[in-house]
């Protein structure tokens, strides 16, 4: 069987793989710069926390509870100068008993095969949805 076509620039290196980041963080309000601070925080968060840099972010999905209206997170990601980073907002499912103002991130990252699991991060209130996960260090 040949071997699968290289892209231009690809050059050989060691393994990696494609990995899951969880993060989520609440804001007080509903008011555009709170919103924009704290999703840059958490982005800003979970690369610290995994060791990793924006150019290993293969594309990012941000999702925010039914309050918050008052801007696109996704601008968080410009705002911080990553530009070339595909992401999508959505709207999360209304759940009666859910976290209000609520936002979440599930980032995807190409990272070497060898890199430790992926360490969520939840700030602020958003400790409560996974307090198993918070609490670690």
């Amino acid at each position: 069987m040949p071997a699968a076509p290289t892209r231009p620039g690809d050059a050989p290196g060691p393994a990696r793989r494609l990995r899951a980041l969880r993060g989520a963080t609440t804001v007080d309000r509903d008011d555009a710069a709170p919103l924009l601070a704290a999703t840059a925080e958490l982005l800003r968060a979970m690369l610290d926390r995994n060791g990793l840099h924006v150019a290993e972010v293969v594309s990012i999905i941000v999702t925010t509870t039914r309050d918050l209206s008052s801007a696109d997170p996704a601008r968080a990601t410009r705002d911080l100068g990553w530009p070339l980073v595909p992401v999508l907002s959505m709207s999360e499912i209304g759940v009666p008993t859910g976290l209000p103002r609520c936002i979440r991130v599930l980032m995807h990252v190409d990272v070497p095969r060898a890199h430790s699991a992926p360490r969520p991060v939840y700030l602020r209130d958003a400790t409560a949805l996974r307090p198993d996960l918070a609490a670690r260090a």
